[in-house]
């Protein structure tokens, strides 16, 4: 194990060549090289979670999949920029540029509000926004795979999502992630 002296002495290029290294290591099991993600949830805020994922671990080498079911179909459908809003009621760890009462978060109204606030609050922070992250995630070669089952309850065709997007059952992504060590549900 790492001592916290060492760990506050690297480097964003020392972790970097840590993480070569340990990708080019041809003693690691091949299924260290393999991320696969499951995205569940269809709000603004949950549709960073998955693709940052899958990006950084695509951009460290690991061939990477997200398979998106129920409303995380709505980060990879063709609409996703109307379908995407974040609201505040139930949502109570949100942080608001001043205290409000639930019951004013829960006024009509508040639900676009509350979108543009985080979309502003992303975009001075300099988070890329969803449309570059599904960019990058296809630039990096990322399966971008949409549940069937769930097209199928929800009504959608495979026109309604965007290009360059995979159709396959929780069967088939299932034989996909056990071959992953990395496996992660958001």
């Amino acid at each position: 194990m790492l001592d916290e002296e060492k760990l506050a002495g690297l480097t964003e290029a020392d972790v970097r060549r840590i993480v070569r290294e340990e990708l080019a290591d041809p003693k690691r099991d091949p299924a260290g090289k393999k991320a696969a993600i499951i995205a569940s949830k269809g709000t603004l805020d949950w549709a960073y979670v998955p693709l940052i994922l899958g990006t950084t671990a695509a951009a460290s080498g690991m061939d990477t999949s997200i398979f998106f079911t129920f409303y995380g179909l709505n980060i990879i459908h063709r609409d996703y920029e109307r379908l995407l809003k974040v609201s505040p009621v139930g949502n109570p760890d949100m942080p608001m540029p001043l205290p409000m009462p639930t019951f004013v978060t829960a006024l009509p109204g508040m639900g676009p509000v509350a979108t543009r606030m985080m979309k502003a609050k992303f975009r001075s922070k300099h988070v890329a926004s969803i449309r570059e992250l599904l960019e990058s995630a296809q630039d990096l070669g990322v399966r971008l795979i949409a549940c069937q089952m769930t097209m199928d309850v929800f009504g959608y065709g495979r026109d309604d999502f965007l290009d360059g997007v995979e159709f396959a059952g929780a069967a088939a992504f299932l034989a996909e992630a056990r071959q992953a060590h990395v496996t992660l549900f958001v």
